[in-house]
């Protein structure tokens, strides 16, 4: 049997830290008698598209998904991910086999579209959010009645914007909840037969991560009166309630399981200034300093000046499939494509950058080859130019997806990815540019205290009946899901990912 844990978007450094204090008993058995690998990961600049290149052992540029909303050029709008094709993940490579499997809780994953697989998929059971965790199972009815006898999964739909303490109260209590449902699920299913493959997903640390990795993101007096020390200690409480779950599911394993414990991107404090690149851009491209008291457009705009408790009521209120289609539509609301040379499209970590380029998009009026480049060098020299009001540089570079990345989808990928210099960004804040003027932050931004950074992905190998096998590069995020295949004797020729285990 091969067993995947996710133990997702996990902090190095803190695990570092909770591992010296012996904190984490069951992450510290795994690493000693296994070996522990950095992976390279396309988080760099797409940290959501590691999901899907973990998940199917396919490269970013070949499957084209940076992130949960993303821009269609022959529609020339933006459409939720599920829209988009999806490579297979390694689970529905599967169909048709005699290999029994049970997936739970495959983050910004979706339903596979295979018909035949032996076993249970479940999705949105340790907790569900409606973008990244939505509710679905296979069988269909499987969910269903799985939660009369569990009960109900508990929500925990992230909305940007200023954290309240009721909010924060209720999220802190379902995540802490969530590791040790999802371990029971897999104890009772791994106890009840045998399975030849697991690929199983604990994210509390991973919304954890973004809602309590500081008191940055809210009114420290107003949160710490209603919650207290449990507030401040919330992600290490988090990362204890995971690793007790990893430790129970790996008691429920037989003796000869091969093990991987592996996290696609890691976690710090939030650096991100995309909710700003848009009216930096849009100075950028006019030539003319931005005003400073000017609002915002588009969908960040939006939601600096509409209350988070009404977004969420009326989230809440309407179904996940309207709610997800009205956010997309909403990114490029009122844009006039006729004058848009360039535009920011969805992102959260790092800023995206996509010409309105003739030919790709439907709408296109950027000729590629002369103008496009100049284009390019513009915005990269115009952008680089803020700082931080306190003089540090804003932007640590502006990458080209072409000088970094090639593949079939490459033309699904922003042209420009914007790196934000690590420097903690939360709350108002102002980017100032000796060229451009001042660009202000209104409202609170995502939220977020915490986000992802620019790597830190990593794997402990444990095998039980497998050895290792060595790679012919430095290992990789595609090289686990490969890894489960040519332990299952399955073909993966086709993929990017090599295995990392063998028989």
């Amino acid at each position: 049997m091969i067993c995947v844990l996710q133990f997702d978007s996990a902090s190095i450094s803190l695990l570092e830290r909770m591992l010296a204090e012996g904190a984490l008993p069951s992450m510290a058995a795994i690493i000693d008698r296994g070996r522990r690998l950095e992976l390279t990961t396309s988080a760099s600049e797409f940290p959501a598209g590691a999901f899907y290149s973990l998940y199917s052992g396919i490269d970013v540029a070949d499957h084209g998904l940076v992130y949960p909303f993303q821009f269609s050029p022959a529609e020339q709008r933006v459409r939720v991910a599920s829209a988009f094709p999806a490579p297979p993940a390694v689970w529905e490579r599967l169909d048709g086999g005699r290999e029994r499997i049970l997936v739970v809780d495959p983050y910004e994953s979706r339903l596979p579209s295979a018909e035949q697989l032996q076993g249970l998929l479940i999705s949105g059971w340790g907790f569900r959010e409606r973008v990244v965790l939505p509710r679905w199972s296979c069988p269909h009815a499987a969910g269903r009645r799985l939660e009369r006898r569990y009960g109900r999964t508990p929500g925990a739909t992230e909305v940007f914007g200023e954290r309240h303490p009721k909010e924060l109260s209720r999220l802190r209590e379902a995540l802490l909840a969530a590791p040790a449902r999802t371990a029971a699920l897999a104890r009772e299913r791994l106890a009840a037969e045998s399975h030849d493959f697991a690929w199983i997903t604990l994210s509390s640390g991973h919304l954890g991560g973004h809602a309590f990795w500081d008191g940055s993101s809210v009114d420290r007096e107003v949160v710490l009166d209603a919650l207290g020390e449990s507030f401040d200690g919330a992600l290490e409480e988090l990362y204890g309630e995971v690793d007790a779950a990893i430790g129970a599911i790996v008691e429920a394993l037989p003796d000869d399981a091969d093990l991987i414990v592996t996290s696609p991107v890691g976690m710090e404090a939030n650096c991100s200034r995309t909710d700003m690149l848009p009216a930096m851009l849009e100075a950028v491209l006019s030539g003319e300093p931005a005003a400073e008291d000017g609002r915002q457009g588009g969908i960040w705009g939006l939601r600096s000046r509409v209350p988070r408790s009404l977004r969420r009521a009326v989230a809440e209120g309407i179904p996940d499939r309207i709610a997800l289609g009205l956010t997309a539509r909403l990114e490029t609301r009122g844009r006039d494509w006729a004058q848009t040379r360039a535009f920011a499209p969805p992102g959260d970590n790092q800023g995206y950058v996509r010409l309105n380029l003739r030919g790709r998009e439907r709408l296109g009026i950027v000729e590629p080859g002369a103008e496009a480049e100049e284009l390019i060098a513009r915005i990269r020299e115009g952008l680089e130019s803020f700082r931080l009001e306190g003089g540090g540089p804003a932007i640590e570079a502006v990458v080209r997806t072409d000088e970094r990345y090639e593949g079939r989808s490459l033309e699904q990928l922003p042209d420009l990815t914007v790196r934000w210099s690590a420097s903690p960004s939360i709350g108002p804040e102002r980017l100032v540019s000796e060229r451009f003027g001042t660009v202000a932050r209104h409202g609170a931004g995502s939220g977020r205290s915490g986000n992802h950074t620019h790597g830190d992905a990593w794997a402990v190998l444990a095998p039980g009946a497998a050895g290792f096998n060595e790679p012919s590069r430095p290992p990789r995020i595609e090289d686990i899901g490969v890894t489960a295949l040519e332990l299952l004797g399955r073909e993966h020729g086709d993929l990017a990912g090599e295995p990392l285990l063998a028989r």
